[in-house]
């Protein structure tokens, strides 16, 4: 072995076998370079044989590496020296760590294979993953490698609550994030700070669900007191919080510097009722505002009030949700002034409202106007059905409607027949719900004319209407004429009246309901019934409609054969029928 300085290199092949310098060898050369120096000294195992002792660098351009065997006399080094080996020695290991560990696309790819969902790096959608606390900082040490996510969704899931400044604290990373969902997540006080002190590094963020976290509830400060003016936000929900009245004062306070919102969602949040005229005043800066849901937010008379006056500058508004907001009966008479200037509006749900005969004159004189007007939703509402005010039959000017309910009215033949009739200048009707207006029964007739003309109607739902054979029957004869048959749902439950003789007469025309995805001819609670003469034509007809998905038939009592028949449908005929006996 020949000596070269402090360096001996084993000289046992040609030198036409010795294969090209990699840039690895290159590497190595210049550590030898300025670890060499005249004279001999004492041959010491180096740090560099310690460190690639047992370790394969493979083949270069098909040949076998050449083996690095190097050693340094470490004898008489000085404190400099000792500094240079460490240095040495801590290089190579991040060499090697980094040649070992899998890329940051791997790392990334390997999680979401790990939580069950597929790779995007543009939308991290991670709901109902059943995410542990490590995962969620697992995930936050991946947000570096990710500078084009625009939304991240960990909704539905449990544990991250009290993990989130593990996330927000990487969220300088991802500073084109839009979007940000994390209802249900369980989040604390310290979350909803955190969250608050992220709002200057995603400064792009334009939509923010946080619903269904109890926790917020007295602590949305910590959250709107960090807000600036500028802030992006177009959607902002807030379902079910157990917001107070103080949050609301709080939220209200912001409204002035989020103008883009389009859409606020307070709904089931039964206490910022109190705080709702406050809210009302800033309301008017929101002059984009698109959608407005307070559904059961323990509204009263004067909120009403203070909702109106706001109106006025909300031209823009597409949707209003006030459902179940009992306390605000009573008070329509004085606070629909500026209703009707709600010339853009397509959605209204004044369901469960306990409007008073009073409040129906004065709707039944707004309603009508609302030209752009699509779904109206009048349910549980006992006075639309006995008001000698003609709101139902003033429906006819309101040719956009696809969607009325009217469900449990109290109508009487009288308010059913002013429907039917205004119905027949409804052509996109696409859902009709009459549902617990035991009048219909008998009568379905009156709207022979309407299900004739309502060629898109999709959704039927005529529970508990005191439906007799008859109705079935007239029902029938449409489908032989070729009406109804774009119907997707149906609803028949609860009228326990029609006979065996109906159900069959219904059975043997079932086929034609091409798209049916859904029935139900379920009878009442605390009631049963033989399901004899009639299943097998049901069975027959099963095979006929392709697109059903799930049938309710509770309470029908059914005989060994017929349950074993109806189990083994779905295999016998290939279907996935879900069947709710």
């Amino acid at each position: 072995m020949e000596k070269t300085g402090d360096i001996q290199i084993c000289q046992d092949r040609h030198e036409e076998d010795v294969p090209k310098s990699s840039p690895f060898d290159i590497f190595i050369k210049q550590l030898q370079g300025k670890r060499s120096s005249p004279g001999k000294r004492k041959e010491q195992p180096s740090a560099i044989k310690k460190i690639f002792r047992g370790f394969d660098f493979g083949k270069s351009e098909g040949k076998d590496r050449r083996e690095i065997e190097t050693e340094i006399d470490n004898s008489g080094a000085d404190d400099q020296s000792e500094k240079q080996d460490l240095s040495v020695e801590d290089g190579l290991s991040h060499l090697i760590s980094e040649a070992e560990s899998p890329s940051g696309e791997q790392r990334f790819n390997q999680f979401m294979q790990k939580v069950g969902k597929k790779p995007n790096s543009k939308n991290l959608d991670l709901s109902n993953c059943a995410l542990s606390a490590a995962d969620v900082t697992e995930l936050a040490s991946l947000l570096p490698l990710l500078p084009g996510l625009e939304e991240i969704s960990l909704s539905w899931n449990g544990c991250v609550g009290g993990t989130l400044k593990a996330l927000t604290i990487y969220l300088h990373h991802v500073n084109l994030l839009k979007v940000l969902r994390l209802n249900n997540c369980r989040l604390t006080a310290e979350d909803v700070t955190s969250l608050g002190e992220a709002f200057e590094i995603i400064s792009q963020l334009e939509e923010l669900d946080l619903s269904w976290n109890s926790n917020i509830g007295g602590k949305l400060s910590l959250l709107t007191k960090k807000l600036r003016k500028g802030c992006k936000l177009k959607l902002l929900k807030i379902t079910d919080c157990n917001l107070t009245a103080k949050d609301g004062e709080s939220l209200a306070e912001i409204l002035n510097v989020i103008p883009n919102l389009e859409v606020l969602d307070l709904s089931i949040n039964k206490h910022i009722g109190c705080s709702m005229k406050v809210i009302a005043q800033n309301l008017k800066n929101l002059t984009g505002l698109k959608e407005l849901n307070l559904h059961m937010c323990g509204l009263k008379q004067d909120s009403l009030q203070g909702l109106d006056t706001a109106l006025q500058h909300l031209a823009e508004l597409r949707k209003l949700d006030i459902s179940c907001n009992k306390e605000i009966g009573g008070g329509f008479k004085d606070s629909t002034v500026h209703f009707a200037s709600l010339k853009n509006l397509e959605v209204l749900d004044l369901h469960q409202c306990c409007v008073t005969e009073e409040d129906m004159t004065i709707l039944s004189q707004v309603i009508p106007l609302l030209s752009s007007l699509q779904e109206l939703n009048l349910s549980s509402n006992k006075n639309v059905g006995v008001s000698s005010d003609p709101l139902l039959g003033r429906l006819r000017f309101l040719p956009k409607l696809k969607s009325v309910a009217i469900s449990n009215c109290g109508l009487g033949k009288e308010s059913f027949s002013s429907l039917a009739e205004a119905a027949l200048h409804l052509p996109e009707l696409k859902i009709l719900d009459l549902s617990w207006n035991k009048c219909v029964g008998g009568n379905l007739k009156l709207l022979l004319g309407v299900l004739k003309l309502a060629t898109e109607i999709q959704v039927l739902r005529l529970s508990s209407c005191n439906l007799v054979a008859e109705d079935l029957a007239l029902l029938m004869l449409l489908t032989q004429d070729g009406h109804l048959a774009r119907l997707q749902k149906l609803d028949l439950s609860y009228n326990n009246n029609i006979s065996d003789e109906g159900w069959v007469v219904f059975c043997q025309g079932l086929a034609v309901f091409k798209e049916l995805s859904e029935l139900d001819v379920s009878l009442r609670p605390s009631s049963s019934r033989d399901c004899g003469m009639w299943f097998s034509e049901l069975l027959a007809a099963l095979t006929k409609l392709p697109a059903l998905a799930e049938l309710g038939m509770q309470r029908w009592i059914f005989s060994e054969s017929q349950r074993k028949r109806l189990e083994s449908f779905n295999q016998d005929n290939k279907r996935n029928i879900r069947f709710d006996c």
